[in-house]
């Protein structure tokens, strides 16, 4: 995995987690945008890093939420 991506994938999460209400929706989308960009980018495929992505930014949203 490229760790530019990732890192890129991890701020936009952060920011469009910290300018939302809703942690949880707002984490799945923009997991799921992130991690089809990274899994195309890899060459692992955007199907799988899309759903890949979606489960860890709505986990990482939840966790804002509750903590927020």
């Amino acid at each position: 995995m490229n760790t530019m991506k990732a890192i890129a994938a991890a701020g936009v999460l952060a920011l469009a987690l910290s300018s939302s209400a809703c942690g949880t929706a707002t984490g799945a989308a923009v997991g799921a945008g992130a991690g089809a960009a990274i899994g195309a980018g890899t060459g692992y495929g955007a199907k799988k890093g899309a759903l890949i992505g979606t489960g860890v930014g709505a986990a990482a949203g939840a966790i804002y939420d509750i903590t927020k």
